[in-house]
């Protein structure tokens, strides 16, 4: 409904000098606004369909215009009694927004006024021009509620055109050449279910990796504007295995060729079910075949979620993703977004991606160079981001293994199937803890992992003539199919052959799937030198406490590691993987049915007894021989255990 004209109070001074900029812009920024365009310029609310009591976004796009925007004000009017303004998100690329409390002057600011019922909207580009916007462009996103009261029925979103203050565009100098369409919300009674059309789909996520229990820091948010209607509909989710009716909405449409499915979780409803002892939140969606699917919660339900250590499930035809709500880390995120701001508002998104097709042959590529290795099912990108106030802050590192599985395509065996692996940024593949599950139609692979990332699944068969009739035949093999283990030469491992301190840490974190540090604190350790083959590595354990070191700050990376060196390694790494260590009291039982138990130094007693305790060492003939060599064979065998022992393999 068109409400009347009527005279809005100035938002600010800021927002007044906008004004004054945009309406003068003609003369601020070189044009050929003189010119008549041969067509009209095109701008595009998106129509839309909600329930009573539920939000909806509604994109706002350039579609059309013939010199390109170089400023624009608007003021959106809508009808209070059924609808409220949420947030206004922008999307152009070059924007830097500001609240419109804050001070200062900047590219967008908008006021709200839920109570009379509009929305003033400017945006300008300081640049002098250099930055404006062009067509097929989303200006900015609106967040709108159907007030839970409002009376199903249509309601128009209305600009009053004839006013320059309430609309204008820089270089569409002649009103009757821009065109405004769409605006259409359509309210649908509570649970209904109804459709929505144009609603906004959750862009792509892009790839990110890491090692460890943090944040990445805010980046703009881009959202491309959908290339098919999306359609909305009501879905059923699950809290502690019952079914919760019309507790979300899902919304797919199809954004750069990727066919994206948004779950959007009503908040409020599974907050009120946390009282009751809420544990786990799971969001199936099924249907999509190999489309992309987001949860969407906010920051206040992951945050309670968090208090009593419940998880998030996102389940769809190609995968499952497991996620405890505390390695979301919603405190993290609020601090790189500001501690005021209110948690309801950040949206934390989960999804699961089939990789674009650019990963895809980056994986091929590099399963190619490592021979003997096929590809098996599309990779998938699972992640995690926060969003508030177009700035998106990537959750990309964990401070314990979470878990995610890939489902294999009926018809192919996980048998087949030798280890997951995570796509590095050099193009290279490297092995993330994976196991095969068998299903009653299809397989599918668990990864668990302290990062997100790209991930693949690949058949690696590994065999070494010299191991062939030895002890550690099938550890040996199973970790070179892995990526864990490397021979010496052609189909040759030398199981017997000592290891070094270097090549011990490289392994156990390579079966680990430790592939960067979890952060940038430097290792300063005297004889590991710039440059050297395990650098990175020594970097890496340093930053998860598997390694320190000697008294006087060496590594010695090249010496033969003793068998208690590597055991209390190990030890460390249980932490990690979260197995129970051996206390006082069982340590001196343990380490006591050995005969050489006495020549276990101090600092070495608990870690061995603790690997003893979990079974990763028997010792031989009675004896543990702490400061004998380990062999090759021999650490292979422990880190095969210790993945084993820890459900990661």
């Amino acid at each position: 409904m068109f409400q009347p004209k009527k005279k809005r109070p100035r938002i600010r001074r800021t927002m007044s000098g906008l004004i004054a900029l945009t309406l003068l812009s003609s003369l601020v920024f070189p044009s050929v606004a003189g010119a008549e365009p041969a067509e009209p310029s095109q701008v595009q609310f998106a129509n839309v369909s909600v329930q009573a009591g539920q939000t909806v976004h509604v994109p706002v796009a350039l579609k059309k215009s013939h010199f390109g925007v170089k400023a624009y004000n608007m003021q959106i009017d809508y009808d209070t009694s059924a609808l409220e303004i949420v947030r206004i998100t922008p999307k152009s690329v070059n924007v830097i927004s500001t609240s419109p409390n804050e001070d200062g002057v900047a590219d967008f600011q908008y006021q709200i006024n839920n109570a009379e019922g509009w929305v003033r909207i400017i945006w300008v580009d300081f640049t002098g021009g250099d930055h404006s916007i062009v067509d097929e462009t989303q200006l900015f996103d609106m967040e709108i509620k159907a007030k839970s009261n409002a009376t199903p029925g249509t309601k128009q979103l209305s600009v009053d055109q004839t006013d320059s203050e309430h609309w204008h565009f820089t270089n569409v100098e002649y009103q009757s050449y821009t065109e405004l369409s769409g605006g259409t919300i359509t309210i649908t009674a509570a649970n209904s279910g109804g459709d929505n059309s144009g609603s906004t789909p959750t862009p792509n996520p892009g790839n990110s990796s890491g090692g460890g229990g943090s944040v990445s820091p805010t980046t703009p948010v881009v959202t491309p504007v959908p290339s098919t209607p999306a359609v909305t509909k009501g879905v059923d989710i699950y809290v502690n295995g019952q079914k919760q009716e019309q507790s979300a909405t899902a919304t797919t449409s199809t954004v750069n060729n990727q066919v994206t499915t948004t779950v959007h979780v009503d908040n409020d409803k599974v907050i009120n079910q946390i009282g009751s002892g809420l544990k786990t939140l799971l969001l199936p969606i099924t249907g999509t075949g190999k489309g992309a699917v987001v949860g969407e919660l906010n920051g206040k339900l992951v945050k309670t979620m968090e208090g009593s250590n419940a998880e998030v499930v996102i389940q769809t035809d190609s995968g499952t993703y497991t996620l405890p709500a505390n390695q979301i880390q919603v405190d993290q995120i609020l601090n790189q977004f500001g501690s005021t701001v209110p948690l309801e508002d950040i949206t934390i998104q989960i999804a699961i991606v089939p990789s674009a097709t650019s990963k895809q042959t980056a994986i091929q590529a590099a399963a190619d160079k490592l021979q003997n290795t096929t590809v098996v099912a599309t990779p998938v990108d699972f992640e995690v981001k926060a969003i508030w106030n177009g700035q998106q802050v990537n959750v990309d590192r964990f401070n314990s293994y979470v878990e995610r599985s890939i489902t294999l395509p009926e018809g192919v065996d996980g048998s087949k199937i030798t280890t997951g692996v995570v796509l590095q940024p050099d193009g290279s593949l490297l092995h993330v803890p994976t196991k095969v599950i068998k299903g009653n139609v299809q397989d599918s692979a668990i990864i668990n992992s302290l990062t997100n990332s790209t991930y693949a699944l690949i058949y690696h068969p590994a065999t070494f003539s010299d191991v062939s009739s030895h002890w550690s035949r099938d550890d040996v093999q199973d970790l070179a199919s892995r990526l864990i283990v490397q021979g010496t030469g052609a189909n040759v491992f030398a199981p017997d052959r000592s290891i070094t301190r270097a090549e011990f840490t490289a392994v156990l974190l390579r079966g680990l799937g430790l592939h960067s540090p979890r952060s940038t604190e430097a290792a300063s350790f005297t004889d590991v030198k710039n440059g050297s083959w395990y650098e990175d590595e020594v970097q890496t354990a340093v930053s998860y406490g598997l390694i320190s070191g000697y008294a006087d700050d060496s590594f010695r990376p090249n010496s033969e590691i003793s068998r208690a060196e590597a055991l209390t390694i190990v030890s460390r790494a249980m932490k990690l993987v979260g197995l129970a260590q051996a206390d006082a009291s069982e340590t001196t039982s343990l380490l006591s049915t050995y005969s050489d138990s006495a020549k276990v130094q101090a600092w070495a007693a608990e870690p061995v007894a603790s690997v003893i305790k979990q079974e990763l060492v028997q010792g031989a003939d009675g004896k543990l021989m702490s400061d004998a060599d380990i062999s090759r064979a021999q650490s292979a065998a422990i880190v095969k255990r210790l993945l084993a022992k820890a459900g990661l393999i």
